[in-house]
Protein backbone atom coordinates (compact mmCIF):
# COMPACT_ATOMS: atom_id res chain seq x y z
CA UNK A 1 0.00 0.00 0.00
CA UNK A 2 1.52 3.61 -0.83
CA UNK A 3 0.58 5.72 1.78
CA UNK A 4 0.75 9.62 1.96
CA UNK A 5 4.00 10.49 3.90
CA UNK A 6 2.85 14.11 5.06
CA UNK A 7 0.88 13.20 8.00
CA UNK A 8 2.22 9.40 8.79
CA UNK A 9 5.49 10.33 9.11
CA UNK A 10 4.33 13.23 11.65
CA UNK A 11 2.42 10.95 13.28
CA UNK A 12 5.48 8.09 13.73
CA UNK A 13 7.40 11.41 15.31
CA UNK A 14 5.38 12.85 17.07
CA UNK A 15 1.92 11.39 18.41
CA UNK A 16 3.56 7.21 18.27
CA UNK A 17 2.00 4.42 17.09
CA UNK A 18 -0.26 1.79 17.09
CA UNK A 19 -3.27 0.18 17.04
CA UNK A 20 -4.51 -3.93 17.21
CA UNK A 21 -7.44 -5.06 16.11
CA UNK A 22 -9.52 -8.56 16.56
CA UNK A 23 -9.27 -9.00 12.83
CA UNK A 24 -5.92 -10.75 11.54
CA UNK A 25 -3.46 -8.51 10.04
CA UNK A 26 -2.67 -9.19 5.98
CA UNK A 27 -0.14 -12.10 6.06
CA UNK A 28 3.77 -11.20 5.43
CA UNK A 29 6.96 -12.83 5.26
CA UNK A 30 9.05 -10.37 5.30
CA UNK A 31 9.74 -7.78 7.97
CA UNK A 32 10.46 -4.04 8.44
CA UNK A 33 12.41 -2.36 11.07
CA UNK A 34 11.01 0.93 12.32
CA UNK A 35 12.65 2.68 15.40
CA UNK A 36 9.98 4.07 17.99
CA UNK A 37 8.34 7.00 17.90
CA UNK A 38 8.66 9.81 20.24
CA UNK A 39 5.96 10.64 21.99
CA UNK A 40 4.57 14.14 22.78
CA UNK A 41 2.04 15.95 24.82
CA UNK A 42 2.32 17.50 28.49
CA UNK A 43 0.46 14.86 30.55
CA UNK A 44 1.55 12.39 33.39
CA UNK A 45 3.73 9.93 31.97
CA UNK A 46 2.33 6.51 31.79
CA UNK A 47 5.23 3.36 32.66
CA UNK A 48 6.33 4.11 28.96
CA UNK A 49 6.77 7.65 29.25
CA UNK A 50 5.03 8.19 25.94
CA UNK A 51 1.26 8.27 27.03
CA UNK A 52 -0.92 11.53 27.32
CA UNK A 53 -3.20 12.59 29.56
CA UNK A 54 -6.54 13.05 27.98
CA UNK A 55 -6.95 16.42 29.00
CA UNK A 56 -4.05 17.06 27.13
CA UNK A 57 -4.98 14.98 23.72
CA UNK A 58 -8.91 16.95 23.26
CA UNK A 59 -8.19 15.06 19.07
CA UNK A 60 -6.92 11.71 20.54
CA UNK A 61 -4.15 11.97 18.21
CA UNK A 62 -1.09 11.51 20.89
CA UNK A 63 -0.40 8.39 22.01
CA UNK A 64 -2.05 6.25 25.19
CA UNK A 65 -4.10 6.93 28.10
CA UNK A 66 -2.31 8.59 31.06
CA UNK A 67 -3.18 9.06 34.39
CA UNK A 68 -5.14 12.58 35.30
CA UNK A 69 -3.29 13.31 38.50
CA UNK A 70 -3.35 16.86 40.74
CA UNK A 71 -6.18 18.50 42.12
CA UNK A 72 -6.17 21.03 39.24
CA UNK A 73 -6.33 18.22 36.69
CA UNK A 74 -9.17 16.51 38.30
CA UNK A 75 -11.11 19.65 38.72
CA UNK A 76 -10.98 20.10 34.73
CA UNK A 77 -11.80 16.40 34.59
CA UNK A 78 -15.35 16.45 36.56
CA UNK A 79 -15.89 20.06 34.97
CA UNK A 80 -16.16 18.09 31.96
CA UNK A 81 -17.71 15.48 33.27
CA UNK A 82 -20.51 17.36 33.68
CA UNK A 83 -21.01 18.95 30.58
CA UNK A 84 -22.41 15.33 29.70
CA UNK A 85 -26.30 14.87 29.71
CA UNK A 86 -28.13 11.84 30.38
CA UNK A 87 -31.09 9.53 29.17
CA UNK A 88 -31.99 6.04 30.19
CA UNK A 89 -30.28 3.34 27.20
CA UNK A 90 -32.56 2.62 24.41
CA UNK A 91 -32.93 -0.48 22.92
CA UNK A 92 -30.66 -2.54 20.55
CA UNK A 93 -33.04 -3.09 18.31
CA UNK A 94 -31.53 -2.76 14.72
CA UNK A 95 -28.14 -2.61 15.33
CA UNK A 96 -25.06 -3.73 13.46
CA UNK A 97 -21.41 -3.03 13.09
CA UNK A 98 -22.02 -2.24 8.99
CA UNK A 99 -24.53 0.41 10.29
CA UNK A 100 -21.41 2.50 11.30
CA UNK A 101 -19.02 1.67 7.64
CA UNK A 102 -16.91 -1.34 7.25
CA UNK A 103 -14.33 -1.69 9.72
CA UNK A 104 -11.20 0.63 9.81
CA UNK A 105 -12.25 2.16 6.87
CA UNK A 106 -9.81 5.06 5.66
CA UNK A 107 -12.59 7.31 4.23
CA UNK A 108 -14.46 8.56 7.21
CA UNK A 109 -13.96 11.73 6.85
CA UNK A 110 -13.96 14.39 9.33
CA UNK A 111 -12.30 12.82 11.76
CA UNK A 112 -8.31 12.83 11.82
CA UNK A 113 -5.93 10.47 9.87
CA UNK A 114 -8.68 9.81 7.48
CA UNK A 115 -7.53 9.60 3.51
CA UNK A 116 -3.83 8.83 4.34
CA UNK A 117 -3.38 5.95 2.86
CA UNK A 118 -3.79 3.73 5.38
CA UNK A 119 -6.32 1.87 7.36
CA UNK A 120 -7.73 3.35 10.91
CA UNK A 121 -6.12 0.07 12.91
CA UNK A 122 -3.01 0.60 11.74
CA UNK A 123 -2.84 4.21 12.30
CA UNK A 124 -3.63 3.28 15.71
CA UNK A 125 -1.28 0.70 15.75
CA UNK A 126 1.50 3.44 14.56
CA UNK A 127 0.11 6.06 17.30
CA UNK A 128 0.33 4.05 20.26
CA UNK A 129 3.44 1.06 19.77
CA UNK A 130 6.63 1.04 20.06
CA UNK A 131 9.29 -0.88 18.47
CA UNK A 132 7.24 -1.14 15.39
CA UNK A 133 8.10 -3.54 12.69
CA UNK A 134 6.34 -3.29 9.22
CA UNK A 135 5.46 -5.63 6.55
CA UNK A 136 8.03 -5.80 3.98
CA UNK A 137 7.28 -3.15 1.25
CA UNK A 138 4.75 -1.54 3.69
CA UNK A 139 5.27 1.90 5.98
CA UNK A 140 1.49 1.18 6.72
CA UNK A 141 0.64 -2.60 7.81
CA UNK A 142 2.36 -3.14 11.37
CA UNK A 143 3.16 -6.85 12.10
CA UNK A 144 4.81 -6.77 15.50
CA UNK A 145 5.16 -4.07 18.47
CA UNK A 146 5.17 -3.47 21.96
CA UNK A 147 2.24 -1.82 23.90
CA UNK A 148 1.67 -0.67 27.24
CA UNK A 149 -1.69 -1.48 27.53
CA UNK A 150 -3.14 1.17 29.76
CA UNK A 151 -6.13 -0.77 30.94
CA UNK A 152 -4.07 -3.40 32.28
CA UNK A 153 -0.58 -1.78 32.68
CA UNK A 154 0.74 -4.74 30.98
CA UNK A 155 3.50 -4.39 28.64
CA UNK A 156 2.48 -6.59 25.74
CA UNK A 157 4.79 -8.02 22.88
CA UNK A 158 2.19 -8.18 20.28
CA UNK A 159 2.48 -10.47 16.95
CA UNK A 160 0.67 -10.79 14.18
CA UNK A 161 0.31 -14.78 14.90
CA UNK A 162 -1.56 -14.03 18.10
CA UNK A 163 -3.63 -10.67 16.57
CA UNK A 164 -6.34 -11.09 19.07
CA UNK A 165 -3.83 -10.54 21.97
CA UNK A 166 -4.53 -7.03 21.01
CA UNK A 167 -7.76 -5.15 20.09
CA UNK A 168 -8.58 -1.85 19.40
CA UNK A 169 -11.45 -0.35 21.56
CA UNK A 170 -14.11 1.75 21.04
CA UNK A 171 -14.14 3.47 24.22
CA UNK A 172 -17.77 4.32 24.03
CA UNK A 173 -18.78 1.54 22.34
CA UNK A 174 -20.50 1.51 18.86
CA UNK A 175 -23.60 -0.89 20.37
CA UNK A 176 -23.83 1.61 23.41
CA UNK A 177 -23.81 4.77 21.18
CA UNK A 178 -26.72 3.05 18.95
CA UNK A 179 -28.92 2.96 22.37
CA UNK A 180 -28.22 6.24 23.08
CA UNK A 181 -28.92 7.97 20.15
CA UNK A 182 -26.38 6.71 17.18
CA UNK A 183 -29.47 4.63 15.87
CA UNK A 184 -31.02 8.05 14.45
CA UNK A 185 -27.77 9.80 13.43
CA UNK A 186 -26.72 10.18 9.83
CA UNK A 187 -24.12 7.14 8.61
CA UNK A 188 -21.40 9.53 7.81
CA UNK A 189 -21.32 10.83 11.69
CA UNK A 190 -21.46 6.78 12.66
CA UNK A 191 -18.93 6.16 10.66
CA UNK A 192 -16.61 9.03 12.44
CA UNK A 193 -17.54 7.81 15.50
CA UNK A 194 -16.06 4.14 14.67
CA UNK A 195 -12.88 5.85 12.98
CA UNK A 196 -12.22 8.47 15.36
CA UNK A 197 -8.56 8.59 16.84
CA UNK A 198 -10.54 10.20 20.44
CA UNK A 199 -12.71 6.69 20.81
CA UNK A 200 -10.12 4.20 19.53
CA UNK A 201 -7.01 2.78 22.08
CA UNK A 202 -5.20 -0.39 21.63
CA UNK A 203 -5.62 -2.87 24.46
CA UNK A 204 -5.21 -5.96 25.77
CA UNK A 205 -7.71 -8.67 23.88
CA UNK A 206 -9.13 -10.18 27.22
CA UNK A 207 -9.48 -6.55 28.57
CA UNK A 208 -11.48 -5.22 25.51
CA UNK A 209 -14.17 -8.14 25.43
CA UNK A 210 -14.97 -8.55 29.39
CA UNK A 211 -15.79 -4.75 28.85
CA UNK A 212 -18.02 -5.88 25.40
CA UNK A 213 -20.67 -3.41 24.97
CA UNK A 214 -20.89 -1.94 28.64
CA UNK A 215 -20.42 2.16 29.81
CA UNK A 216 -18.17 2.90 33.12
CA UNK A 217 -21.26 1.63 35.35
CA UNK A 218 -20.62 -1.73 34.55
CA UNK A 219 -17.06 -1.81 33.63
CA UNK A 220 -13.73 0.12 34.23
CA UNK A 221 -10.44 -0.58 33.42
CA UNK A 222 -8.54 -3.13 35.96
CA UNK A 223 -5.88 -0.60 35.77
CA UNK A 224 -7.14 1.30 38.96
CA UNK A 225 -4.92 4.60 38.02
CA UNK A 226 -6.09 5.38 34.58
CA UNK A 227 -9.95 4.88 35.83
CA UNK A 228 -10.38 8.82 36.05
CA UNK A 229 -8.56 8.93 32.65
CA UNK A 230 -10.78 6.55 31.13
CA UNK A 231 -13.96 8.21 32.44
CA UNK A 232 -12.40 11.59 31.02
CA UNK A 233 -12.14 10.25 27.28
CA UNK A 234 -15.75 8.19 27.21
CA UNK A 235 -16.83 11.87 28.64
CA UNK A 236 -15.01 13.24 25.81
CA UNK A 237 -16.31 11.58 22.89
CA UNK A 238 -19.48 12.00 24.70
CA UNK A 239 -19.32 15.71 24.47
CA UNK A 240 -18.21 15.59 21.08
CA UNK A 241 -21.07 13.71 19.08
CA UNK A 242 -23.67 15.73 21.95
CA UNK A 243 -24.40 12.08 22.93
CA UNK A 244 -25.92 11.28 26.67
CA UNK A 245 -24.93 8.72 28.80
CA UNK A 246 -27.11 7.14 31.22
CA UNK A 247 -27.12 8.40 35.02
CA UNK A 248 -25.52 5.42 35.98
CA UNK A 249 -22.67 6.00 33.85
CA UNK A 250 -22.06 9.48 34.82
CA UNK A 251 -22.32 9.09 38.42
CA UNK A 252 -19.82 6.51 38.21
CA UNK A 253 -17.15 8.88 35.78
CA UNK A 254 -17.22 11.77 38.68
CA UNK A 255 -17.11 9.44 41.01
CA UNK A 256 -13.28 8.25 39.31
CA UNK A 257 -11.97 11.27 39.36
CA UNK A 258 -13.71 12.65 42.99
CA UNK A 259 -16.57 14.46 41.77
Amino acid sequence: MTRNMGWGGRLRHTAGAVTAAVALLAGCEGLQDSGSPAGGGSGAAAPDGRAVSPLDNPDGTAPGLAPVTGEKDRAAAVALIEKVTTKGRGPKTGYDRDEFGYAWMDTADGVPLARNGCDTRNDLLQRDGRELRFRSGSNCVVVAMTLADPYTGRTIEWRKQQAAEVQIDHVVPLSYSWQMGASRWPESKRRQLANDTLNLIPVEGRANSAKSDSGPAAWLPPNKGVRCAYAVRFAQVAVKYEMPVTPADRRMMLEQCGG
